[in-house]
């Protein structure tokens, strides 16, 4: 399986690994099955994700996602956060081999599973906002 520069960069050196100990939201998707499970941890401020930070226990492509996920959303708004997909992930690496690309889906899946959370915290019914947040429908390729 090849993987692309990017790809190695992302997995030899993730960036924003950790957890945030007063996150405003936290979201973990993914299953021991396929064995990809993700925790993203989100900071708000004025409706920007000041900070995010996360723990992946997968594959080297399912760390590789997390790390250009969170890259991708910090300092934007909720908004822009909301519309991160899958494909503009897999595009940011420069491309994964199919059988891997249920881990950017995963990725997307973990962002929205947080800010589904920031949402609930707030009392704020999050369905409307982040739309249903799915389990890997895709680990069944496995």
């Amino acid at each position: 399986m090849l993987y692309t520069e990017k790809v190695m960069d992302h997995f030899a050196n993730p960036r924003n690994v950790g957890e945030i100990t007063d996150a405003d939201g936290v979201g973990e998707v993914g299953n021991a099955k396929c064995g990809d499970i993700m925790k993203m941890y989100l900071k708000i401020k004025n409706g920007v994700i000041e900070d995010v930070k996360f723990k992946t226990f997968g594959c080297g492509a399912a760390i590789a996602t997390s790390s250009m996920a969170t890259e991708m959303i910090k300092g934007k708004t909720i908004g822009e956060a909301l519309k991160l997909s899958n494909k503009a992930v897999v595009e940011a690496l420069e491309g994964l081999p199919p059988a891997k690309i249920h881990c950017s889906v995963l990725a997307e899946q973990a962002v929205k599973a947080a800010l589904s959370d920031y949402y609930t915290r707030l009392g704020v019914d999050p369905t409307p906002i982040v739309g249903t947040v799915g389990d890997c429908e895709a680990c069944h390729v496995h």
